[in-house]
């Protein structure tokens, strides 16, 4: 029985043993692209959200090619009993939101790709909002820790978890057995931006490439192409976080006075962010799901 790679932590090789049979019997895999994971260095695998089953269809693909993902995720599922304890074990990164640690989790994952590991991101945030499932708007995360190490930044793309589970649905549909889809593509060509000073336009360009990548990827997966323009949330009157909702006025009203930037703000003009080292908040690595 595979249980991860010898140099995983026990934790993580735990969960493997675990989980990995599970998703076998569960799914049918069609994955390619394998080729473009690097394997003598740290770097950032980027993935589109679907359905909130679909990290462990990414973190099998990532494993089953003898890569170790590193998974940044809220900090409040590292305090559940049992699985928090694995989630530390197996090296995975929590993400203190809105507080004075936020910055911690990006600092963390800078090092874990100096250190040769590969970090998985998803640069969305959340599970996407767009309707049709497309990849949405892209936080800055991804790009920030890439431009910081020159590390690549590798899209991987997948599709079938949405079968399994819906977004925000509470009813899995296992039979008949589902085929994950994940297609991983050559790295996003960053090295005109590597060097330059990290203002709000070079990470808004950074992170556009990305998420073009990513779709890119994603529109051979489902042999259809992806709408134009970029899907964003905030254009809709739609929660950026937690289930879908429209936005009331007084968090509009919040919003535009700029008192809570966490749902809504942008890179501030001079590409500083607002509060921590290394990018704010709600906009460096913690470009994970909310599950609130």
């Amino acid at each position: 029985m595979r249980t991860g790679p010898r140099h995983s932590p026990p934790a993580y090789r735990f969960a493997v043993t675990v989980l990995r049979p599970l998703l076998m019997s569960l799914t049918r895999r069609s994955w390619t692209g394998a080729e473009h994971l690097p394997r003598d260095r740290g770097f950032v695998a980027v993935s589109n959200h679907i359905s909130h089953v679909d990290p462990f269809v990414f973190a099998h693909f990532l494993n089953d090619e003898g890569i170790v993902p590193h998974f940044l995720g809220k900090v409040e599922v590292f305090r559940i009993p049992l699985i928090g304890a694995i989630l530390r074990g197996a090296d995975q990164i929590p993400v203190y939101r809105e507080t004075g640690q936020a910055s911690d989790a990006y600092r963390a994952a800078v090092q874990a790709v100096r250190d040769g590991k590969c970090v998985a991101i998803y640069p969305e945030g959340t599970v996407t909002r767009e309707p049709n499932l497309w990849p949405m708007r892209g936080k800055t995360g991804a790009a920030r820790i890439a431009l910081e190490t020159g590390c690549p930044v590798v899209p991987v793309a997948q599709w079938g978890a949405q079968e399994i589970l819906g977004p925000y649905s509470h009813r899995p549909s296992v039979l008949p057995r589902h085929t994950m889809q994940v297609s991983a593509g050559p790295p996003v060509d960053l090295a005109d931006l590597q060097g330059r000073p990290v203002t709000a336009d070079v990470l808004a360009e950074a992170t556009e490439r990305i998420m073009v990548a990513l779709t890119r990827q994603l529109e051979t997966l489902r042999g259809e192409p992806a709408p134009q323009g970029r899907f964003d949330p905030r254009e809709h009157g739609i929660t950026v976080t937690g289930r879908p909702r429209a936005v009331t006025p007084s968090e509009r009203s919040d919003t535009l006075g700029a008192a809570h930037p966490a749902q809504w703000a942008d890179d501030q003009p001079d590409g500083q962010p607002d509060d921590v080292p290394g990018g704010r908040p709600d906009d460096h690595p913690d470009d994970v799901e909310d599950r609130a």
